[in-house]
């Protein structure tokens, strides 16, 4: 927000409507790796799951 708003100059209801990838771009950070996707975030949880460590805090 404060990149959007402070230094972009931008209203909020502009920022609000930009997706991720248009902020990006206004932000000059579009030479940038690619953001992690759902699809890679998948691949990762698939190839690294969580370990099985019983019951969270609160759930007991």
């Amino acid at each position: 927000m404060r990149l959007g708003l402070g230094r972009l100059g931008l209203r909020p209801e502009q920022f609000w409507a930009l997706t991720p990838i248009e902020l990006i771009v206004l932000a000059g950070l579009d030479d940038q790796p690619a953001p992690c996707l759902r699809a890679r975030l998948e691949e990762l949880a698939q190839a690294f799951p969580d370990a099985d460590t019983g019951p969270c805090v609160g759930e007991i």
